[in-house]
């Protein structure tokens, strides 16, 4: 597991968040994965930091990762109000197509884990016709339910079998965190949690137009989505973020004066 030494990071809320770019976290990656680095890479957003608020033992996962993301704007602005006036976003969705970029100009295998079947096969024809040289040497989509130990053995045993350099794991927040914990020691390759990611490159969930995104209004555009799946998530999580944030930049600014 890895912890960070150098100050290029901030706590929002207990939870690191790295002022990181596309680029440098690309070369990073690439870079455990040259060196063959058992290593996890998260991307958070408000979701992400109010899990971690809530469940200190998540926390330290996510604190533990080798680079945390800030993934949504909220955290970009966030950051800035913390003092990292140049923070910018490093998107999942987009650091994703950034290293399949990278990939496929120098033949990295990579691995997809996660996602439903449909999703997947969608992935596995067309990721390589976009990125001409991508191979893909590893893809499963996992039951919707906790792996046994045996099950859990031979996935791990196919990853390092396929040969992949990179593995993408499309779980979703929690799980996906968790779930790269737990097995990174047993990969000898960088995972990087990509949430989403899958269903938005297989065309089967829209993103938010890029506008949105950048208004930091992404969660409205997904609510409006996905009501059902989402409502409780935003009404719960982002008033308290918010909040606590507010606190939380208060009591810096009190403590430094």
């Amino acid at each position: 597991m890895n912890i960070h030494s150098t100050k290029d990071y901030k706590y929002i809320l207990g939870q690191r968040v790295d002022y990181t770019t596309y680029r440098n976290a690309v070369d990073r990656i690439i870079q455990y994965s040259n060196n063959k680095k058992s290593s996890y890479i998260c991307a958070s957003n408000v979701h992400m930091v109010m899990e971690s608020y809530d469940n200190k033992k998540f926390q330290n996962i996510v604190n533990t990762a080798n680079i945390v993301t800030p993934d949504g704007m909220p955290l970009v602005w966030t950051l800035k109000l913390l003092g990292v006036k140049n923070a910018e976003r490093v998107y999942g969705p987009k650091l994703m197509i950034e290293l399949l970029k990278v990939c496929a100009l120098k033949n990295i295998p990579i691995g997809l884990y996660g996602g439903t079947k449909e999703v997947l096969d969608r992935l596995t024809i067309k990721l390589p016709k976009e990125y001409r040289g991508l191979l893909i040497s590893y893809a499963y989509s996992p039951p919707f339910r906790k792996l046994s130990k045996d099950e859990t053995k031979e996935v791990i045993l196919n990853i390092n079998m396929s040969k992949c350099k990179i593995v993408f794991i499309g779980l979703g927040c929690p799980k996906q965190e968790i779930w790269m914990y737990e097995n990174s020691p047993y990969l000898s390759m960088p995972l990087i949690g990509v949430g989403a990611s899958f269903d938005f490159l297989a065309n089967s969930k829209r993103q938010a137009p890029l506008f949105l995104q950048n208004k930091g209004l992404e969660w409205l555009f997904r609510l409006f989505t996905e009501p059902r799946r989402l409502f409780y998530r935003y009404f719960y999580h982002n008033p308290r973020f918010i909040c606590y944030v507010f606190k939380q930049f208060v009591n810096d600014k009190y403590k430094y004066n």
